[in-house]
């Protein structure tokens, strides 16, 4: 397994957006926008129940990321790796503690009955640049 290296870990407490790339059955990719958290180990991000990433990530876990430094875009990690879990338990407040670091308030978008769930990957391979 890989990591993330120390000297661009601060890449994750800035307001930067990931770009997550999935693979569907009909084996072509899609490219989507995220709000992206670090445990120091695991990237984690946060959607919703029957959304196009959860059916894609259930059907085939490989994931590729790219995260750019907003302070200097020729900084930025990037990676393959594997979901290695998602849990429902704590998504919610998960959803509003990435809205206050983006957004400074609580998820303003949650819609009624609504299932959040936070997915866990595992980096395979990571590269960075700057």
């Amino acid at each position: 397994m890989a990591s993330i290296p120390s000297s661009h870990e601060d890449i994750f407490k800035k307001k930067s957006f990931a770009h997550i790339a999935t693979v569907g059955e009909n084996g072509i990719p899609q490219v989507t926008p995220v709000w992206i958290d670090y445990d120091g180990e695991h990237i984690l991000f946060n959607t919703a129940r029957g959304r196009v990433k959860d059916r894609k990530l259930k059907a085939n876990p490989t994931i590729a990321l790219s995260v750019q430094d907003p302070d200097n875009p020729y900084r930025y990690v990037g990676l393959q790796g594997k979901v290695v879990g998602d849990t429902e338990e704590g998504a919610e407040a998960h959803i509003n503690a990435l809205s206050h670091k983006y957004n400074g308030r609580d998820y303003p978008n949650l819609q009624e009955g609504e299932v959040r769930v936070i997915y866990k990957i595992q980096p395979e391979k990571v590269w960075t640049m700057g």
